[in-house]
């Protein structure tokens, strides 16, 4: 998968990192560690989108962008009822 053989080059903006801490109630100092970390589960379920790449995991979407690899948000899963 394109998306993992250029994790390296995963990386995010100052107002990223806080605005995926507050979307997924994170208490991490590395935003981007984590957000990896998740990418590299075997059950994260990874497509692309258009312009994104889009991994749900663990009750989460992370949003990507396919071409400068800046992650752009996460927001937890809607549960359905």
């Amino acid at each position: 998968m394109e998306l993992l053989s250029r994790i390296a080059e995963l990386h995010t903006t100052e107002l990223g990192a806080i605005r995926i801490k507050r979307n997924l109630s994170l208490d991490c100092e590395d935003v981007v560690a984590w957000c990896k970390e998740q990418l590299c589960s075997p059950e994260a379920l990874i497509e692309r989108k258009g312009k994104n790449w889009y991994a749900t995991v663990n009750g989460c979407i992370i949003t990507i962008n396919a071409y400068s690899y800046t992650i752009i948000t996460a927001h937890k899963l809607l549960k359905e009822y």
